[in-house]
């Protein structure tokens, strides 16, 4: 066997070798086995999940970053926190959390509403917030008193930090009540003070006790509910070893503190193993990153192409197909993995549809390539497959991607076809959009005659994915008409998210008909296609930032610009595609001079 062909099998093994490492468990920190005490079952937002998901999704939404540099000053034993570790600090050793720059904060109104002196910081503790919450929350009231659509940058920047700091102080109290430590609660649970601890512990972000024995599975119960039941004589295991780990903690004693992780778990298995497993499961997927180790694949196989077109051609072009099959491997191993733990299908939200749009392209991309092996399908696929999950990188900064569904949404058979084959739709429309691309950009820079045969390939195979796109744009639109029926009672309303899908049917089939009927050639047909990225991306996205109709689930605006650059940037290639080949050059525009006879020889 040759080293070409050998070269898709090396690039695959050592991509998926990289992101095996991945997977391996953490080692502990320093003595404290933080990954055991990250599997921990909790309820928070109507499902279980481990107490690492509930650290990374907060800090996240905090800070846009799932770590965090330790508090000035403090004696952790390591510069940068995991999430898990902040979390620790933030439940049993308020007084370091609190001054650990936890909250980005970019608005600078919102800056002069905390009175910061240094305006290029960007990240705030707790304590420098502390003496401006009143404020913070009396501009958050009014900002909430306007519709979402019609806040400022300012209002919107407040009410943000607003929720970021009751959420943090909501953390805060889950387990215990800063100077009131869980132990002192059990010893003495009739005390005056407990009922009020009681009361403010019912808030906490999350609850940590596992239901009762008799009741339902899902009825996990806050720390306060289990003071309720000490206080009338009943013993609760769970907050004893809570009480624990927290008392470790204080302490940084880390074999005391792995001791109590180690009751808590034996605890929760004899009553919850289901739930222990499942989180089990999630921390490792957390762990895994699968998402961002498929963005770097991805980067590989790009790379991998551009360097084909400089040296080892074809060497390089197979590395790069190797490079997309393995990043798709990750990418369908996460996806997979999301549709385990959630038990749904893979579309439930904005953030898990970029997901599955950009596995449906390298997919797709992946069978192109397969067949036809010019590197272009690899580079479109590896390109989009990036930038997918880039986009979903950036829609997953704002709390659990696992959500609960809203009761409209709350049907898996309709989330399975209708959804599911409308964003295949979006994906196809996508990948003809990209290979238009492609496209243009190879007209404008390889124009022999050998490119012109790459370029008629390249045609055809947009050609082809038009037509599959539009067969899975339509059948989706009609079985979203079905399940609007089945929901509403009508079968279409012209809603705006309605009409988005059925623009993309419409375009897909413009093309087409205007392909056959000749009025569009090659170069019309990829300019068209490159317009189908502006169309669904409307869809997509625009129907979020209108923020009416009945598919609006949700007001956004911070994707607005980012929309409109990318809408620009699909009508500035539009130019491009609609220019004559080398337009930079004279001869591109018209007949070329005719070239002045030789001078005659002097000895002639």
């Amino acid at each position: 066997m040759t080293l070409n062909k050998l070269a898709p099998w090396v690039a695959a093994g050592l991509a998926l070798a990289g992101a095996a490492v991945a997977v391996m468990p953490a080692r502990p920190v320093k003595g404290f086995d933080l990954e055991a005490f990250g599997r921990i079952p909790v309820l928070q937002g109507g499902r279980i999940k481990p107490v690492d998901t509930v650290a990374r999704n907060a800090l996240l939404g905090m800070r846009s970053k799932q770590s965090i540099s330790a508090a000035p000053g403090s004696d952790a034993r390591v510069e940068k926190l995991s999430a898990t570790a902040w979390l620790l600090e933030l439940a049993f050793r308020p007084e370091h959390a609190d001054a650990t720059p936890t909250f980005l904060v970019d608005d600078l109104q919102v800056k002069g509403l905390l009175h910061v002196e240094d305006l290029n910081e960007r990240y705030y503790a707790f304590k420098a917030l502390a003496p401006y919450l009143d404020a913070i929350q009396a501009e958050a009231s009014k900002a909430e008193a306007v519709p979402a659509q019609g806040r400022s940058a300012f209002q919107s920047a407040v009410l943000n930090l607003a929720e970021k700091a009751w959420l943090y102080q909501r953390l805060k109290g889950t387990i215990e009540l800063p100077g009131t430590p869980l132990a002192a609660e059990l010893a003495n649970p009739a005390a005056p003070e407990s009922d009020q601890h009681r009361q403010l512990l019912h808030q906490g972000s999350f609850r940590p006790v596992p239901p009762m024995a008799g009741a339902p599975a899902d009825e996990w119960r806050s720390v306060g509910q289990g003071l309720s039941a000490v206080a009338a004589g009943r013993r609760e295991p769970a907050l004893e070893a809570w009480a624990k780990v927290g008392e470790a903690w204080r302490a940084q004693d880390a074999a005391a503190f792995n001791a109590a992780v180690g009751g808590l778990t034996q605890h929760l298995e004899a009553v919850a193993p289901a739930r222990v497993r499942q989180s089990a499961h999630e921390l490792v997927f957390n762990r895994a990153e699968p998402f961002y180790l498929g963005m770097v694949i991805f980067v590989l196989a790009l790379l991998s192409v551009f360097i084909s077109w400089l040296w080892q051609g074809e060497l390089l072009r197979r590395a790069a197909f190797g490079f997309l099959c393995a990043g798709l491997l990750v990418q369908s191993t996460g996806l997979i993995t999301r549709i385990v733990l959630q038990g749904r299908p893979p579309v439930t939200n904005l953030y898990s549809s970029a997901i599955f749009v950009g596995w449906a392209i390298v997919v797709l991309a992946v069978l192109l390539e397969w067949k036809y092996r010019l590197g272009f399908a690899s580079l479109v696929g590896g390109a989009m497959g990036f930038a997918s999950l880039l986009i979903a990188h950036n829609l997953g900064t704002e709390g659990d991607t696992m959500e609960m569904m809203r009761a409209v949404l709350d049907s898996n058979f309709w989330l399975g076809t209708h959804v599911v084959t409308v964003t295949i739709g979006y994906a196809g429309t996508f990948l003809a959009g990209g290979l238009a691309i492609a496209w243009t950009v190879h007209r404008h820079l390889a124009p022999g005659a050998e490119d012109d045969a790459a370029r008629k390939v390249i045609a055809s195979m947009t050609y082809g994915v038009i037509c599959f796109a539009l067969f899975f744009s339509f059948l989706g639109t009609v079985l979203g008409g079905i399940w609007a029926d089945q929901s509403w009672g009508r079968f279409w309303g012209w809603d705006p998210k309605e009409n988005g899908a059925l623009l993309i049917v419409l375009w897909n089939a413009v093309i087409l008909h205007a392909r056959w009927g000749g009025y569009a050639r090659e170069r019309g047909t990829m300019a068209m296609a490159i317009f189908g990225n502006v169309i669904t991306s409307l869809s997509w996205f625009g129907v979020n930032m209108l923020g009416v109709g009945l598919h609006s689930y949700g007001f956004m605006d911070k994707a607005a610009t980012a929309l409109g650059a990318f809408i620009g940037s699909q009508l500035l290639i539009m130019g491009f595609t609609l220019l004559p080949p080398r337009f930079w050059t004279a001869a591109a525009w018209g007949p070329a001079l005719p070239a002045e006879p030789p001078a005659e020889h002097p000895s002639a």
